[in-house]
């Protein structure tokens, strides 16, 4: 009885910790008569199920269960997903430094982080490694990799690696300390005066990552930006603002947010910063850009500031707020409001559940079946500034689309396989000149294709030549680091290189226009407000 009654009281502290909200809890009962069936199927679960159960995990499932109800983005987080968030977030692990994938069973090396133990230590791209620890690595999946590398800063760790080419295993100890992820890994000049800026997610330092990025840029000669948010799936809703600030002048409305609870709606205008306002600027976005990418993306679009070239956006316009749960170490991530740009539209596409937003990104370029939906309803239009046409409800789309690249079956293939980057690691280690574009080269990466994939035909190598000589020398340039990698993919990639096009020729930032949609003659009504409210939040 002593232990129901304390199983009771906890179970009814964690419920509580969430009850605000449950006022969503259908119209069979009120909340408490709903909390009596629940102890009432729980008690029944502990006292008659076939085998004994512990209250924890069931109590864990009703949560993770009652919150699938809501949304795809609302969520309990148990306490080792609230650190990962949180170190996600800030951007920073203790651990080795290596990015790894699975290749024949084992973990491969992707690419050391600059600066890390791994890096210092020479790991190089394409390395197996086989042991950690004295402790073979065949068969764990890539979480229980990643769990064995990380651990606390000072504290060491045995891997043995395999090198293509070298028949000896080589033993290595790395110590582990403090690694740093960028939010801004790459910023460079990628053509005269043109700036290529990629920011990879919102962590905590994403605003002053970016600063000094520019900085670099202008130093370096640029005066027009390339923003790159592909991939970027968002963050923190306060860097989203500090990107944004740095591009448009004070004052500016960037975003505002609206909620049921009265605390969540909140103006958030651009702070006095020494805005760039002067470039000529592009954002690239694709349907991996959502969250706080969109919110750049949108406020930059319908203040005029930037063109938006690419595909539309994901279309996630909600807001999340974190509750820690005292009792369980654990977090409560729950939806609270929805974004609009300045202009007043919603980036949001409605999505159900997680089952339903798995269906619409597989369905893409599907034709639908005879028990489809109906077609959703036309956009609505939004005005910019200059009075422009926007849309709102379903991502960010274009002002002017380009459609990337899409790989053939055949570079899928080896690069699934690893056979591109084991290749160009053979073949470095036997040439000091690799580049990837001799036509020896070639000939040689023909041969060894082919016996790692028989399959593959010598005829659909040369059809592909020219994505996989691109493939080979990013492998090149990554031994030299990650911004040569990915200057050599930028400067191939047909996006980037329209959004060059575009800036060779724009001298002030409203010329990009010129080859998006036309503006109408007069300009649109000023911008809904509403009154701000302080909110901390996370996408």
């Amino acid at each position: 009885m002593i232990r129901r009654r304390i199983l009771l009281g906890t179970l009814l502290a964690v419920l509580f910790a969430v009850g605000w909200w449950a006022g969503r809890v259908r119209a069979s009962g009120d909340l408490y008569s709903n909390l009596d069936l629940f102890i009432e199927v729980l008690s029944a679960v502990q006292t008659n199920y076939v085998d004994p159960v512990e209250p924890g995990p069931l109590v864990e499932g009703g949560m993770r269960g009652m919150l699938k109800e809501l949304d795809p983005y609302s969520q309990y987080l148990d306490p080792r997903e609230y650190e990962a968030m949180k170190s996600r977030l800030a951007g920073e692990f203790d651990g080795v430094g290596v990015l790894v994938d699975s290749h024949e069973g084992y973990p491969i090396v992707i690419a050391p982080i600059e600066g890390s133990p791994a890096w210092d230590q020479g790991v190089m791209p394409g390395d197996l490694i086989i042991r950690i620890e004295g402790r073979t690595t065949f068969g764990l999946g890539i979480p229980e990799v990643s769990k064995r590398l990380r651990g606390e800063a000072g504290t060491k760790v045995a891997l043995t690696l395999v090198r293509q080419g070298d028949a000896e295993e080589h033993e290595i100890v790395l110590e582990r300390r403090r690694i740093e992820t960028p939010a801004v890994p790459q910023a460079f000049v990628i053509a005269p005066s043109t700036g290529y800026l990629r920011l990879a997610n919102f962590t905590e330092r994403a605003g002053t990552e970016v600063a000094s990025a520019i900085d670099t840029l202008r130093r370096a000669g640029a005066r027009s930006l390339i923003l790159d948010l592909r991939g970027n799936p968002g963050g923190l809703v306060d860097q989203a603002v500090s990107v944004a600030q740095q591009f448009v002048p004070e004052g500016s409305l960037i975003v505002y947010t609206k909620g049921r609870a009265a605390t969540v709606g909140k103006k958030f205008t651009a702070g006095k910063t020494r805005a760039e306002t002067g470039w000529p600027m592009i954002v690239l976005v694709d349907a991996g850009s959502a969250s706080a990418s969109e919110i750049v993306t949108g406020a930059l679009q319908d203040l005029d500031r930037a063109l938006v070239l690419g595909s539309t956006s994901f279309g996630k316009g909600t807001v999340q707020d974190i509750y820690p749960l005292r009792n369980r170490g654990g977090a409560l991530k729950l939806t609270t409001g929805v974004y609009y740009t300045a202009s007043g539209r919603s980036l949001n596409k409605p999505r159900k559940d997680l089952a339903s937003l798995l269906e619409d990104e597989e369905s893409d370029g599907e034709e639908p079946s005879d028990s489809a939906a109906a077609a959703p309803p036309k956009p609505k239009e939004f005005r910019t500034t200059l009075g422009r046409v926007v849309f709102g409800g379903g991502g960010v789309t274009p002002d002017l689309e380009v459609k990337p690249d899409s790989a053939a079956p055949v570079v899928r293939t080896l690069e699934g396989a690893r056979v591109v980057l084991r290749f160009a690691n053979q073949w470095a280690a036997e040439h000091a000149s690799a580049d990837g574009a001799s036509d020896e080269e070639w000939a040689a990466f023909r041969t060894f294709a082919i016996a790692q994939k028989p399959e593959v035909s010598a005829a659909q190598l040369d059809e592909q030549r020219a994505a996989l000589t691109t493939a080979l020398q990013r492998e090149h340039a990554r031994r030299k680091g990650s911004t040569a990698a990915a200057r050599v993919v930028a400067e191939r990639d047909p996006v980037v290189r329209k959004a060059v096009e575009v800036l060779r020729s724009a001298r002030a930032p409203r010329d990009v226009f010129a080859y998006g949609k036309p503006a109408p003659a007069k300009p649109a009504a000023a911008t809904r407000r509403i009154a701000p409210h302080p909110v901390r939040s996370n996408h």
